[in-house]
């Protein structure tokens, strides 16, 4: 009799122990693996997206620091491989700023001449 109460003791112990366990998920504990999985495949997004709208790797980086530099290359070089394999052009976003890579797109403000903001030395000078 003395060993049937402990089988049962054990019984109940592990069916508590595996039924607090699982819902640690309910709680909103997170599994460390799965917190690393989600920034991977999100710095990926990001650099993905970045290669599609034609931003430069560099300024992806800037735009996005929260995101890891490896999985935002990885996402960057994944897509840019898609786009030249399958021979796709740059979409150019418009509601964000476009990328100024030196292009001749309408729109793109050229930069002001050094002449045009250079102070008039008549209306600085002091009398």
């Amino acid at each position: 009799m003395h060993s049937r109460y402990i089988s049962v003791r054990i019984t109940v112990f592990l069916a508590i122990a595996t039924t607090a366990l699982a819902g640690c998920d309910l709680l909103g504990l997170d599994d460390p693996a799965k917190i690393a999985a989600a920034r991977d495949s999100e710095g990926k997004a990001v650099g993905s997206a970045c290669r599609h709208s034609g931003r430069a790797l560099e300024d992806c980086y800037v735009k996005n620091p929260k995101a890891q530099k490896a999985s935002v290359f990885a996402g960057w070089r994944d897509m840019d491989s898609y786009m030249r394999d399958n021979k796709i052009d740059v979409v150019v976003p418009d509601l964000v700023d476009a990328p100024t890579h030196g292009s001749d797109k309408a729109g793109v403000d050229e930069p002001p001449k050094a002449t045009e903001h250079a102070p008039d030395k008549k209306a600085t000078a002091k009398h």
